[in-house]
């Protein structure tokens, strides 16, 4: 029988074990100005009444998107999503399963799995998709250590990754965290005043592991001069793009303009802007990056019966478990998520795909022409092409005005002085096809009057 020691004798045991005798040796890492010394300020024991009544007032306290004329993006997108996407994947047999690692008894699942992959495929222009990643920064931070993994040895500038400077802080933060401690050099790649990238510093990338860049950009702006970035950086050097997948229905795959890797958020297809919830990467490649891609692939293959059979392939879960085999930290991902993803894109098809952009792409003119007519607000990039959102300049900061505009129930935009505080008084601006005439008629109202305020 197990000696069972009482739970101090265990917690001396442990510290013990790792030479201290409390547990105030333990945390005293833990500067005192921030320690909580007193008891958590919980609640006493509540009925089930009593803990629905809480939970009901909380989540009252949150405004849902679609209640107030909304204008905010930069990254998550309000796309309609057909109704037939959460009837399908709330069936059991997408809800409840698990990585299909008995293929013979998973064939319905996998074959979903491979549509996805074949669709993101198609989209992008490169041969080969996973199975997605968490987001579209840890989709670009895994890019780019796999970019690392297969040029390290051939590339002049060893270790060294370019990353546009307009990539917004919290990704470039995924991006830090990933490639801190493994040898990786992150350095900025330039841009001019118009948005577009600085061709002096593109050359001066040539023979690095990586270049990472945005199309459209993080404002929105989509930048013709990435047609010619492989042809400067080389064969050595890893050309990826992250994408908004929705502007694949109108603009060039970036596959087809030299990319080795395509990443991006795929929430746009399939998925609400859930407020932390789960959302999904997508990540493509060529056939050169493929046996050092992150997370799960499935195969298409023929049994011995001659028959069609899906299999996962090239690395299983188990690979990235173990540490010292591990190509990356990713283990299980967002795979029913990513199954909304594909039953958006399959629902809608070719036409529906293209259709959805055009959408997009014309609220976003028709909030330009609009925000035209509004004395005070200028665009940060005027001759620029944009889609999804635009960065206007305003006379005055942008969180005030976001402040002002929220009370005549307008969420306007992003203030990206929440990125750089150079930009304070920019907003970036967003239109989807969720964008309603009407509600752009009161952002240019509300704005106008706010703008006539700060200037006089």
């Amino acid at each position: 029988m197990v000696d069972q020691l009482p739970n101090l004798g265990r917690e001396a045991e442990m510290l013990s074990a790792m030479g201290y005798t409390s547990m105030d040796d333990l945390f005293s890492d833990v500067p005192v100005d921030v320690r909580m010394e007193e008891d958590l300020p919980l609640r006493g024991p509540q009925t089930e009444e009593e803990i629905i009544a809480d939970a009901r007032r909380l989540l009252g306290a949150n405004v849902p998107l679609g209640s107030m004329a909304s204008f905010i993006g930069a990254g998550l997108y309000r796309n309609h999503v057909p109704a037939a996407v959460f009837q399908l994947v709330t069936r059991g047999e997408f809800l409840t399963a698990y990585t299909p690692y008995q293929a013979e008894v998973s064939q319905g699942m996998l074959q979903a799995m491979w549509e996805f992959q074949g669709l993101i495929s198609e989209l992008v222009g490169l041969p080969v998709a996973n199975l997605s990643v968490y987001d579209g920064s840890s989709a670009a931070a895994e890019a780019i250590t796999c970019a690392v993994r297969v040029h390290g040895r051939k590339a002049t500038q060893k270790g060294v990754v370019y990353v546009s400077e307009l990539v917004p802080p919290d990704r470039w933060s995924v991006i830090h965290n990933y490639t801190q401690g493994g040898g990786i050099e992150l350095r900025k790649l330039r841009h001019l005043e118009d948005g577009t990238l600085d061709p002096a510093s593109v050359a001066e990338a040539a023979g690095a592991c990586a270049v990472y860049v945005e199309q459209p950009n993080p404002l929105g702006l989509l930048d013709a001069s990435l047609t010619g970035v492989k042809d400067t950086v080389g064969e050595h050097t890893a050309f990826i793009v992250g994408v908004n997948p929705v502007s694949l229905g109108l603009y060039e795959a970036p596959g087809h303009y030299g990319a080795d890797i395509v990443v991006g958020e795929g929430q746009p297809f399939g998925s609400p802007m859930t407020a932390g919830g789960p959302i999904y990467g997508i990540f493509a490649c060529s056939k050169a990056y493929m046996r050092q891609m992150p997370g799960r692939i499935v195969g298409r293959t023929i049994d011995e019966d001659e028959q069609t059979a899906y299999c996962l392939t090239l690395s299983t879960r188990e690979q990235h478990i173990r540490r010292h085999r591990a190509t990356s930290n990713l283990c299980t991902n967002e795979t029913l998520i990513a199954l909304m993803g594909a039953m958006h894109m399959s629902l809608l098809g070719p036409e529906g795909v293209r259709s959805l952009a055009v959408r997009n792409a014309a609220a976003l003119h028709a909030v330009v022409r609009a925000l035209d007519a509004v004395d005070g607000v200028e665009h940060v990039h005027p001759d620029g092409h944009h889609f999804n959102e635009i960065a206007v300049r305003l006379p005055g900061p942008a969180s005030a005005c976001i402040e002002a505009l929220e009370d005549h129930g307008v969420l306007p935009g992003f203030d990206l002085g929440r990125w750089s505080p150079d930009r304070a008084n920019q907003l970036l601006v967003t239109a989807t096809d969720q964008t309603r005439p009407e509600d752009i008629e009161r952002l240019a109202t509300a704005l106008q009057a706010w703008c006539a305020e700060v200037v006089a």
